[in-house]
């Protein structure tokens, strides 16, 4: 059977960073107030938590970071003026595929997931294979944080049969059109996107195997709320439900440790034989509650939630592009990628990592202050 995985992958940023001081310095009130808000609902030791390993181990990674108001989360990039998902999914998508040396007639079909899209239906797949000058098909993808996975392992599956040559993946994640900055969820998430191009590799190398569950049990833990802004205009809000934090305590280790090992078995390799792990990181210890459960070594992976935050569909892209980009992945890798993913799938997927080609490293430009004026510069990420 002919080898499918990446051939290339890029990311893409808004030009805002934020850091926890805006809220200090803008919303002192709500600080002082942290513990009764939604971030505190959703991620705080259960009430009545059952007995057990699982639900141990995560609100014993979490504790540290109770007593912080941002739950461990100090960078995120938000939208600035002129951006939305599809000028990040632009972006992204164009470096993939000027990296992958493929001009958007080569591409047969583009799968795009955004978290969330310019208009409430359809997503964003027809307007941003416009905007690329794409000829093939496009289609909208919608597994929430495990977005990227799904579409990797559909992907793959497309180009194995023969429907597809090479198939654009693209995935982006735009929460802050859909979280309130009086809210505290707000402190926690962020915007980006990432892309990847699929196609035909190199023997041995790319896709090995995967398992997906669907993840009914976490329906309900969030939700979207119609209501209105500090402007007075109509928005829909991303709220957390008063059992997202027994939700998590549930399900949380049970679903990585049973598509993991599905995973493996799937592309007959062991967990000591995986040279990197690649998770979504979508809380400060996400990543060690994955370690732990797991039984591997924390700098076999990577947490990249300081920097950017819950960024939902992006993370596995954004984690997986910087581990290569910093040579923590290496040709010929076995490389075990897994996403929890609320009110859709868990996933996990093995590959061999080919010569992917990266897009540029991404950029950043302004730290804003209370009065939203640049205040400091940084590149690079």
């Amino acid at each position: 059977m002919q080898p499918v995985g990446i051939r290339a992958i890029a990311v893409s940023f808004p030009s805002v960073v934020r850091t926890n001081d805006y809220w200090r310095e803008n919303y002192p009130d709500l600080i002082a107030r942290a513990e009764q808000k939604s971030l505190a609902k959703a991620f705080s030791p259960p009430e009545s938590a059952p007995n057990g390993k699982e639900v141990d181990l995560w609100t014993q990674e979490m504790m540290p970071y109770v007593s912080d108001p941002f739950r461990g989360a100090v960078e995120r990039r938000v939208l600035g003026p002129g951006e939305s998902s599809l000028t990040l999914e632009y972006r992204a998508a164009k470096d993939a595929l000027e990296a992958a040396k493929l001009s958007p007639e080569e591409v047969d079909l583009m799968l795009v997931s955004s978290m969330f899209p310019e208009l409430i239906v359809p997503g964003n797949a027809a307007s941003l294979a416009g905007k690329l000058g794409l000829r093939g098909a496009a289609w909208n993808l919608d597994s929430t944080c495990t977005s990227a996975l799904v579409g990797l392992q559909t992907a793959c599956a497309l180009v194995r049969a023969g429907e597809y040559r090479n198939v654009l993946v693209v995935a982006s994640t735009t929460f802050s059109r859909f979280t309130d900055e009086n809210d505290t969820l707000s402190f926690l998430t962020g915007d980006g996107a990432g892309a990847f191009v699929v196609s035909c590799l190199e023997i041995n190398q790319g896709f090995l195997g995967s398992k997906t569950v669907h993840t009914a049990e976490t329906c309900g833990s969030f939700f979207n709320e119609l209501t209105i802004d500090n402007r007075g205009n109509p928005r829909l809000f991303v709220r957390a439900s008063k059992n997202a934090n027994q939700m998590f305590c549930d399900v949380f280790v049970r679903f990585c440790r049973m598509c993991c090992e599905g995973a493996l078995a799937a592309a007959d390799v062991t967990l000591d034989q995986i040279d990197f792990f690649v998770f979504n990181t979508n809380t400060a210890w996400y990543s060690s509650v994955y370690t732990q459960a797991l039984g591997i070594k924390p700098d076999r992976t990577i947490n990249l939630n300081p920097q950017y935050g819950n960024i939902g569909a992006a993370s596995p892209i954004v984690n997986l592009y910087h581990a290569a980009q910093a040579g923590k992945i290496r040709e010929n890798n076995l490389v075990l990628l897994y996403a929890l993913g609320g009110e859709s799938t868990a996933s996990a997927t093995v590959i061999r990592w080919g010569d992917v080609l990266l897009g540029p490293a991404p950029t950043y430009t302004h730290l804003f202050n209370k009065s939203n004026k640049p205040c400091r510069t940084k590149v690079g990420a």
